[in-house]
């Protein structure tokens, strides 16, 4: 399985990355917190780390440590804009419930 990503969070990714003037993708990994255990977390990368898996959709890389990628493994990133609030989705297959905030989850 991969990590995918929709075109609209890549034109999003991209957006930000050339308004940030520096940057080769996005990182997405998961940790340790909230009230149902996990949360995801997102971050820009500016080099590479040799043991990241790296996933490439519409032009943009997408790097996951090993330690995340079987939390993340089939994971869908998707930007979504609702109203007046705008944000990433996290559509992952793996997720067996989520806090009723929507912050964290458990697998």
């Amino acid at each position: 399985m991969a990590i995918t990503l929709t075109e609209r969070a890549a034109d999003h990714i991209s957006k930000f990355l050339t308004k940030r003037g520096k940057g080769i993708g996005l990182r997405i990994g998961v940790r340790t917190t909230g009230c149902s255990g996990m949360a995801y977390k997102l971050e820009f990368v500016d080099t590479v780390v040799d043991e990241d898996n790296v996933f490439e959709a519409h032009g943009v890389k997408l790097f996951v440590d090993p330690k995340s990628m079987p939390y993340l493994e089939g994971i869908e990133l998707d930007f979504a804009r609702e109203g007046l609030n705008e944000g990433f989705k996290f559509n992952n297959p793996n997720e067996k419930a989520r806090c009723g905030c929507g912050e964290s989850f458990t697998v």
